[in-house]
């Protein structure tokens, strides 16, 4: 089996994933999965697509992320994942990632601050007097 990549993004985070048959490593940015993302909860959000499909220890994934928080980059792998899955095998795992939502890229951002304001939306306080 050739190299597939995908892309994944989530707020000003980007990660380019490499997918190709092995044993289930994970390498993020030359660390392990376990290295990188010290919190559960985000090595769970990281690993979500592969335990939906059932493919944990069947491929091994590079991937290099930057930009962003550590949420976000974390989200951008998951979407990054659930993409390069969808190129290997899209009858099979399309339809359980797509009813979880793994293919949705999640397009918020952060708005940007607006001069004579402190904030995005937030205003000096008003006085009449």
């Amino acid at each position: 089996m050739e190299v597939i990549n995908a892309l994944g993004r989530r707020k000003s985070a980007v990660a380019r994933v490499y997918l190709n048959s092995g044993k289930g490593n994970v390498t993020i940015n030359g660390k392990a999965l376990n290295e990188y993302f010290k919190e559960d909860t985000l090595l769970y959000i990281v690993n979500q697509p592969l335990v939906l499909t059932d493919s944990l220890s069947q491929f091994d994934i590079k991937v290099n992320v930057n930009g962003g928080g550590i949420k976000g980059q974390a989200e951008a792998v998951r979407l990054g994942i659930a993409r390069a899955l969808c190129k290997v095998d899209a009858e099979a795992y399309r339809p359980t990632l797509k009813a979880e939502g793994f293919l949705t890229r999640d397009a918020r951002e952060v708005e940007r601050k607006k001069p004579g304001q402190p904030g995005a939306r937030r205003r000096f306080q008003f006085s009449k007097r």
